[in-house]
């Protein structure tokens, strides 16, 4: 290995230590307290060299989201991959979701923050940039692709709607279920029920209301049951206890 390919990995190697620390700081000591003068004091190099790796706040949460969101990425690649038919595949995203969180529990309070105007919109363009090429352009075709398998085999007519206005119904679903997830307090009903059930629910709904086939009876709990643990068992074998 050259000088040049030395330094890259040694450079890569310290920001993926100044990444680790910065999550596990934001999870111990609260979002909006963060200073980057103190996680370089955590990690033991001088602030100076923490802005070589990062311009600012705003590209280390940015460049966070993204280094975390690469096994979403991960989890929705294998329902891509997954051998059953479309509407199982789509319903699997949720599943897929609800699995990400649980092994991830602050990177939607941190998503939050970061896509709000003021942090997104003082990031850099190619963090920005890296985040849409890594994350969000991978799991829009995922979503994309399972909608033009279900067009193309007859379980679907989109009607005046394209794939991607599709999709946004049901980034909106999830997105929205996970907000109020981490808005503590203020969805008082999520407290007796499980809410990513309850995205699976919905999920179930929007899908009949799209006319998506085969249509199901979104009240049906054992059927219900019965595909979650499916989709766990054949997809996400090795990450759920029970599978």
């Amino acid at each position: 290995m050259g000088i040049k390919e030395r330094r890259q990995r040694e450079f890569l190697d310290r920001e993926k230590v100044f990444l680790d620390a910065a999550r596990d700081l934001i999870r111990d000591e609260g979002l909006l307290g963060f200073q980057m003068a103190r996680l370089a004091e955590l990690c033991e190099y001088s602030v100076g060299t923490l802005y070589q790796h990062f311009g600012s706040k705003e590209d280390l949460l940015v460049a966070l989201t993204t280094a975390t969101a690469t096994e979403h990425v991960s989890l929705f690649a294998r329902v891509a991959d997954w051998q059953a038919p479309s509407r199982e595949r789509l319903f699997a995203i949720a599943v897929a979701d609800s699995i990400f969180v649980q092994r991830n529990p602050e990177y939607f309070r941190i998503a939050q923050y970061t896509f709000c105007e003021v942090v997104w919109g003082a990031a850099s363009p190619a963090r920005r940039a890296e985040f849409m090429a890594q994350t969000a352009e991978p799991i829009s075709d995922i979503v994309n692709g399972i909608i033009a398998d279900a067009v193309a085999g007859g379980d679907l007519l989109l009607g005046g709607l394209t794939e991607e206005s599709l999709a946004v119904g049901f980034w909106a679903l999830t997105c929205g279920v996970h907000d109020l997830v981490h808005a503590e307090g203020v969805c008082e009903a999520y407290q007796s029920q499980d809410p990513y059930r309850l995205l699976c629910r919905h999920t179930n709904v929007m899908l009949n209301g799209f006319g998506w086939k085969p249509v199901v009876d979104p009240h049906d709990e054992v059927a219900l049951d019965a595909l979650i643990h499916r989709i766990q068992n054949e997809v996400f074998h090795d990450l759920c206890d029970h599978a």
